[in-house]
């Protein structure tokens, strides 16, 4: 059988998009150095759906062991590349390790696409590129604007690389699924999202605040021009991205596209301001939760959030799920791992 290729597949998002993957009968294999993940992902995957996954743990960034790889695996018909650094904070202190990551991964792996006759792409971008935007919700073809983090810039910069390879390849055919604030964990509770280090992602931080294995949490930026003062973000729940991704790699199998480069915003359009996401968290677990103001956090921008109609429209994927979900779900998992403990 052909065979579907994760770059990343032992991350959050990837993990959850394999298991949708798989349940959608797709015959999957991935890519991971675990430099910023473990096997564990994959025995969630299997836990799940009772399918194992093998993983290859290759850095992407490394040309020769890049090109091996693919050279032993041509059956593969295309490519799901999640693989990437993707901490905000963590590109403002580091910025040439994003870019040195985040570009000549994606390098390789274009490269050996072309060499080896894999014509279907589609790339995990980010609502990052947008910018601080002053249109919103933001549309497909809203201008990008300057990048607020070299983690952003670095995703700007890997959806021009892959235009600029579909201007000259009319083969290639790729989607940019620039998608919002992932988040929540399998309804099962036997996935979910794992902090790393270097690493802010707000939900598992509250949740671990909530059970007793960090302080207390901290807003960052009380004086956004937002109606709370707290940043908007567009909160989309785990496995409705990973659905997102399934219905992208149809479209492409099926032909669907009238151009080879698409793009699409996913995300549940609506913005929810960090402490409106406090309140959700509030009601799940029927006690306040402990938070302080703090100042604003380089690179992050005031609000962001989708107009998701052409995802609608052309893939038939609504978001079926909300923040109410998103913090159950979440809670349901960290009450899993703290019982494991």
């Amino acid at each position: 059988m052909p065979k579907f290729l994760v770059t990343g597949g032992c991350g959050y998002i990837g993990s959850h998009t394999i298991v949708d993957l798989l349940d959608n009968n797709f015959e999957v294999i991935s890519v991971d150095s675990h430099i910023r993940s473990g096997a564990e992902m994959l025995a969630g995957v299997f836990s799940v759906t009772g399918k194992k996954v093998i993983n290859y743990q290759i850095d992407l960034c490394d040309p020769a062991a890049t090109a091996n790889f693919f050279a032993q695996h041509t059956d593969i018909v295309a490519v799901i590349h999640f693989a990437a650094l993707k901490s905000v904070p963590e590109s403002v202190q580091k910025p040439l390790l994003y870019y040195q990551n985040n570009l000549n991964s994606l390098s390789n792996v274009l490269e050996n696409m072309q060499h080896a006759g894999i014509n279907n792409l589609i790339f995990s971008s980010s609502c990052s590129v947008y910018g601080n935007t002053q249109e919103l919700p933001v549309r497909e073809d809203t201008p990008l604007q300057k990048a607020e983090s070299p983690y952003a810039r670095s995703k700007q910069m890997c959806e021009q690389m892959i235009t600029d390879c579909c201007a000259v390849n009319p083969n290639l055919n790729a989607i940019l699924l620039r998608y919002f604030n992932p988040a929540g964990a399998h309804p099962s509770a036997k996935m979910g999202e794992i902090p790393r280090a270097n690493s802010y992602n707000m939900v598992p931080i509250m949740t671990e605040i909530a059970a007793g294995l960090r302080d207390k949490f901290t807003v960052l930026g009380d004086d956004y021009p937002t109606r709370d003062g707290s940043c908007v973000r567009d909160y989309i729940y785990i496995m409705d991205l990973a659905d997102a991704h399934t219905r992208c790699l149809k479209f492409l199998l099926e032909k669907r596209q009238t151009q080879n480069l698409e793009v699409f915003n996913v995300g549940i359009g609506q913005g929810v301001t960090v402490l409106e996401a406090i309140k959700a968290f509030e009601t799940v677990i029927k006690k306040p939760f402990p938070y302080q103001m703090g100042a604003r956090r380089a690179g992050d921008i005031a609000a962001i959030y989708a107009n998701y109609d052409k995802a609608a429209r052309l893939l038939g994927w609504q978001p079926r799920y909300g923040i109410s979900t998103i913090m159950e779900t979440a809670w349901q998992w960290q009450q899993k791992l703290t019982s494991n403990k």
